[in-house]
């Protein structure tokens, strides 16, 4: 732990006291970077807090308040649904804190789990869960933290199968050449590379989300199954020439539908591979 996540640390610890004086405070965590112990000095203290009841807007301002902090930067969703988020400046930090009752976290986390519903930037939430650091009410976190951590094989199998689409961009390298397509490639190669990631994280039981997605070699680094060399080749297919990028790209997608047949036989690749080594041709024109 660095001593910027060590000053981080004891931050979120300082500011946590003003929430659970409210009795309506069940639990309290603090994630991201600090939990990860990757702070460096433009990391925000990211912390979640548990209620029975949310609090009052009058309770947030006395908490805010205790911890001498600014004025809101911005706050975030629908206390009718159970949960919002909001961010203010202590001592110069963005401090973010979700606040969401038990009952309507429960029902998120059973969303992902059981619902499958792998869309939802709440997945983002539930790896943040598994690397979360307790402050308060740490019984009720190690459960939430159990039950995450058992990724279940369906939603593995949901996760590749969403993931598993590719626009075959490899086979259409001339015509993109004759056009200004600038945006468009590289919104192809970006989604490409999600989806990727995607599929992967399926095979390995990873919960991944698009939403804010960072540190991907550390991310990486976590998958048993994998392309050799994975992170690197994906960082390289945005600084070389789309027509060496576009053929590298192909090879990446026939190894992890190779990678997908051996550990997850189930899916049906067909039509993935059917684009592999799938060339367009002009039409010919005879004046």
């Amino acid at each position: 732990m660095n001593n910027r996540t060590q000053y981080l640390l004891e931050l979120a610890k300082r500011n946590v006291k003003a929430y659970i004086a409210n009795p309506k405070t069940k639990a309290a965590m603090v994630a991201g970077s600090v939990a990860e112990g990757l702070c460096d000095e433009y990391s925000d203290c990211d912390m979640s807090i548990y209620y029975d009841e949310l609090p009052s807007e009058k309770e947030l301002q006395l908490a805010r308040q205790q911890n001498q902090g600014s004025e809101r930067l911005w706050i975030l969703g629908d206390r009718k649904e159970g949960g919002f988020a909001e961010s203010y400046l202590v001592n110069g930090v963005e401090c973010q804190f979700g606040h969401v009752t038990i009952a309507q976290w429960e029902k998120d986390i059973s969303n992902i789990l059981e619902g499958h519903d792998i869309q939802s930037p709440l997945v983002k939430a539930m790896s943040g869960t598994l690397v979360g650091i307790p402050l308060y009410g740490k019984t009720l976190i190690q459960r939430w933290k159990a039950k995450v951590a058992n990724y279940p094989d369906e939603l593995a199998q949901k996760m590749v199968e969403h993931y598993l689409k590719f626009f075959a961009i490899w086979g259409m390298q001339e015509r993109f050449a004759k056009r200004d397509t600038t945006l468009w490639y590289y919104q192809i190669m970006v989604e490409s590379a999600q989806n990727l990631l995607g599929v992967l994280s399926g095979l390995n039981h990873l919960y991944y989300s698009t939403f804010q997605f960072k540190r991907m070699s550390r991310f990486i680094e976590q998958m048993e199954i994998a392309p050799e060399n994975l992170a690197a080749r994906l960082e390289r297919l945005f600084y070389q020439k789309p027509s060496v990028a576009v053929n590298q790209l192909e090879a990446l997608v026939r190894e992890t539908v190779e990678l997908v047949e051996i550990h997850m036989p189930q899916v049906n690749t067909s039509s993935t591979k059917q684009r592999l080594g799938w060339r367009q041709q002009p039409w010919k024109f005879n004046e």
